[in-house]
């Protein structure tokens, strides 16, 4: 085998980012649904929903990224999910 040779592991479900478009006009609770999805502090929270567009989730399954996506439009907020496009060393 050769040291340049990559071997790409054929998963069924590609990896979609949750990106978080506009918050609308509910920011708080918006923020509250980031830190569900997240873990991170409300305040961190409220400092990425304000930054749009943001990544609110990278790389999750496409069914959670749609769970997630809801959960956030529920909030008042736009969002979509976005699959993660493939590693540059498989264009030949």
């Amino acid at each position: 085998m050769a040291e340049d040779e990559y071997f790409l592991l054929v998963c069924d479900d590609v990896s979609h980012d949750v990106v978080l478009t506009d918050p609308g006009v509910r920011v708080p609770d918006v923020a509250q649904v980031v830190r569900r999805l997240t873990g991170l502090s409300l305040w961190r929270s409220k400092v990425l929903a304000t930054q749009v567009p943001a990544v609110i989730l990278d790389g999750v399954p496409q069914e959670d990224a749609e769970a997630a996506v809801a959960a956030l439009r529920d909030a008042g907020a736009q969002a979509e999910t976005r699959e993660q496009p493939e590693p540059d060393f498989l264009e030949h």
